[in-house]
């Protein structure tokens, strides 16, 4: 049992800020890279920031240097700093999980229900 708890997703004007969370939890073993994605309206999902299980945070490059990462509490905690919004960050923003066992052998790939971010111009 994995499940993915996800909030902080608002209305915003351009130039504000947001900070989102994913609260991460496990019945079994999950040694866990931990990651947010987003979707605009009639776009695919796209990778936005992660961290992986050795805390090394990556960005997109449209949100490098607006947007960092960051994990608490034993990594049960995945948080999203999001700086200087623009209207095209608006969409919704997905945390996922990808669960590994002692032996390195990937488990399974978990999803958040997602949190709505809208920015206006």
């Amino acid at each position: 049992q994995v499940q993915l708890m996800e909030s902080g997703g608002a209305s915003v004007q351009a130039g504000g800020s947001l900070r989102l969370s994913c609260r991460f939890s496990s019945a079994t073993y999950c040694d866990n890279d931990m990651s947010w994605y987003r979707q605009g309206p009639g776009k695919e999902r796209d990778f936005v920031a992660g961290i992986d299980s050795d805390g090394v945070a990556t960005y997109a490059e449209s949100v490098e240097g607006r947007f960092s990462a960051s994990q608490n509490r034993g990594k049960t905690i995945l948080e999203l700093q999001m700086n200087n919004l623009k209207p095209e960050d608006t969409a919704m923003y997905y945390c996922k999980a990808d669960c590994y066992d002692t032996s390195w052998n990937l488990k399974g790939t978990f999803w958040g229900q997602g949190t709505q971010v809208t920015v206006s111009s």
